[in-house]
Parts: C-alpha cells; sequence; structure tokens
C-alpha cells in the first residue's frame, strides 16, 4: 500500500488477502476524489470484490452505494465501480486513477492492453494487479516486466500463503502432504512454474536457438503458418530441416490481406522455402489460393478434431525427447508454456487458456509437422 510506483505486481499464495488488499486501495482513491475501478475475470468471480467494496464503504457517512451498477461514490464525488473483463470492450470510455485487475492470469490480456492501460492514460492512473499465478502466461510476463524495468514504474510481490496470520500453518502443512507439489507450489507458495498447467515440457531447455537473417547455402527450410483474421495474429515460423531447429519467426496482425500475402511471399523467397505448410481453415484456403498463382509451393493443412491431436502431439514429443531447438522469443514462449491440453469423452481437446492467443504454437506445429514428414521420406497432410 505504501509503494508508490505506478504499476505494482502482486503474485499471491491463495487466501492471503489480496482482494481485501485491492478493495481497500480502491475505497482509498475513492476518499481522495478519484474513480477506481475493480475488475475481475466474470461477474461470479467480481461479487467477492463488490462485497468487500461495499462492507468498507458502509462504514463512510454519506456513502452512496448503488446495487444494480454495483458503484459505490463517495461524499467528495469519488467513486468505486466493480467490473467483469468477460468482454474486455465493454470496459472502454472511462478515464480511471486506479484499477485493480484482481486474478488477471485468469482473464484476457486485451482488457489490460486495449481497455484499461489507455483509460489510464488522461489522469495518469496507477494500476495493481493481483493473481495467484497460471503457468507463464501474462500475468508472468508483467512480473517478468517488473524484473526488467527500466523506468522504475513497475514492481512485483511474490507473496505466500503463509504470510496471512489468519491462516493456521498446520492447514498450509496439510496442504503441502495432500497436494502435488506443482499444485502447491504454485496455489500457496505463488511460484510461476515452467510449463505448469500446460502440455509442452523442457521449453526453456529447447529455447537456445539463433535466428538468422540469410539462409545457410545447401540447407533445407521448412516453414509453417498460421494465418488469422483481424483479432488473432499471422505467424510465420521457419525451421532448419536439418538441424530442426527455428530459424526465423515473424508474428504480426492488423494489416491487409494483399499486405499479408507479400508478407508471407516475402519469407518464402527469402530463405528459398523448400516447403511451406499453411492451415486452411477459414480465411487459410483464399490466401494459399493466392500465393500458389504467385507460383510458391504450399501444402494446405485442414485442422479438425481428427488432425489437431497428431499435430500437437508430435511437437510435444520433439519438446520431451529434445529433437527440437527454438528461439527464445518471450511471446511463443508464453503461448507454449500456456497451451492446455484436456482430456474429453472424445478423447484429447488442445488449446490456448481462455484470453490467450496460440499462433505461435500452430505455426510452430505446422513447420514441426513438415519436418517430421520429411524425415519420414513421405509428404502426406491431412
Amino acid at each position: 500500500m505504501e509503494s508508490d510506483v505506478r504499476f505494482r505486481v502482486l503474485a499471491c499464495g491463495r487466501r492471503w488477502g489480496k482482494t481485501r488488499l485491492g478493495s481497500a486501495l480502491c475505497i482509498h482513491t475513492a476518499a481522495s476524489g478519484g474513480r477506481a475501478w475493480w475488475v475481475a475475470p466474470t461477474y461470479p468471480v467480481a461479487t467477492v470484490g463488490w462485497r468487500l467494496v461495499q462492507r468498507l464503504a458502509m462504514q463512510i457517512p454519506g456513502a452512496e452505494i448503488r446495487q444494480g451498477d454495483r458503484l459505490v461514490t463517495l461524499p467528495g464525488g469519488g467513486e468505486v465501480q466493480v467490473r467483469s473483463a468477460d468482454n474486455p470492450d465493454s470496459l472502454r470510455g472511462e478515464g480511471l486513477d486506479f484499477v485493480v485487475m484482481d486474478e488477471c492470469a485468469f482473464m484476457k490480456e486485451e482488457a489490460w492492453l486495449e481497455a484499461l492501460r489507455p483509460a489510464l492514460s488522461d489522469r495518469r492512473g496507477r494500476a495493481m494487479f493481483i493473481s495467484t499465478p497460471k503457468g507463464r502466461n501474462w500475468f508472468w510476463r508483467l512480473w517478468q516486466r517488473c524484473i526488467d524495468d527500466e523506468d522504475h514504474e513497475w514492481h512485483g510481490w511474490q507473496l505466500p500463503t503463509a504470510d496471512n496470520p489468519h491462516i493456521a500453518p498446520d492447514e498450509i502443512e496439510a496442504a503441502r502432504r495432500g497436494l502435488p507439489e506443482s499444485v502447491f507450489r504454485q496455489e500457496y507458495l505463488a511460484e510461476f512454474l515452467d510449463d505448469a498447467g500446460g502440455i509442452f515440457h523442457r521449453v526453456m531447455e529447447a529455447a537456445t536457438a539463433v535466428a538468422i537473417d540469410e539462409p545457410i547455402p545447401g540447407r533445407a527450410y521448412i516453414a509453417g503458418v498460421d494465418v488469422a483474421n483481424e483479432t488473432d495474429f499471422t505467424v510465420i515460423t521457419i525451421l532448419d530441416a536439418k538441424t530442426r531447429e527455428q530459424v526465423y519467426i515473424d508474428r504480426f496482425n492488423r494489416i491487409g490481406y494483399v499486405a499479408l500475402e507479400d508478407r508471407i511471399a516475402a519469407a518464402y523467397q527469402r530463405f528459398n522455402l523448400q516447403t511451406m505448410i499453411i492451415e486452411d481453415n477459414s480465411i487459410g484456403q483464399p490466401v494459399i489460393d493466392h500465393l500458389r498463382d504467385r507460383g510458391l509451393s504450399i501444402v494446405p493443412f485442414h485442422t479438425s478434431a481428427s488432425s489437431k491431436g497428431p499435430l500437437i502431439q508430435s511437437l510435444q514429443a520433439a519438446f520431451e525427447h529434445g529433437a527440437i531447438r527454438i528461439l527464445a522469443d518471450p511471446t511463443q514462449i508464453g503461448e507454449l508454456q500456456a497451451y492446455e491440453g484436456k482430456r474429453m469423452a472424445s478423447g484429447m481437446s488442445y488449446s490456448a487458456p481462455s484470453g490467450m492467443h496460440d499462433d505461435c504454437v500452430m505455426a510452430l506445429a505446422l513447420a514441426w509437422h513438415g519436418i517430421d514428414r520429411r524425415g519420414a521420406g513421405v509428404f502426406q497432410y491431412a
């Protein structure tokens, strides 16, 4: 509470007291005449914060509490509103002095980047990010921002459940004995675990490749491309077929289709690619057709319930057996470490966690598929 940094990141164990801290800071902002928002991943989670905000507001004479809007207005004109981030676009439009993002590891990164961060600009507002870690997703990247802070606006704290004096030590010890070690370390010690909850292991061990500007003479290169719509990202990944290491990655969005195709074609020609594999779902097929008209050798891959599993599992095996090396691109690493597999009645289902992208994962998986099939001596694509 006493820190004067603009952006505070708190990685807290369960039941540490982060909700109580955040609600108190919101009321403090409002008591000074400011506008504060409490933002949670969903309305049910937001209800917890709303109860605490109300409880504090009821102790202030003249405070107005509007249940329907989840809004508290204090006598000096300051206010606190509790909001949900399940639809990031609904968070646009307000200028804010302070925002608390509660359990932000479980909400969409767009809520911060596209809605809340701009809302702080005109008032130079502050933000507090509080959450239990969830692998190494965007909340982890915020934590890394605190470590690498150059403008001294960010600071992070790692706070275990045991810091809360109201949680009995024997209860924490019982949890340690009864939970898997990885779960206890994440939920009670607030540790950011490598690959926690993800299906790709040894990712950081593999992140030792070096990007190259030009192809090495005599080498064959294979690319995988995940073509995206306006909201996602198009990613081009290129692997050296001999060393099986990633030598190039390009990630971009919000450009027209002509520019998108030009960028893919430029990468193809730059590395004199043997093959480029592009997912043909959605807008992928028109892009494939246009690139083929330009003389590029494009192999389509149709992602379906039956083809995605083997595609992802092949990449998963490559990491586990140390067969692949990748560039230490932070976005790519974050996607790989957060990527999840869920067991369904029909088999395994693979996807990025809610609010995260998987474009880097899919492009890498497609490129690896090309390497894998090339090693088998055939090119057969679903």
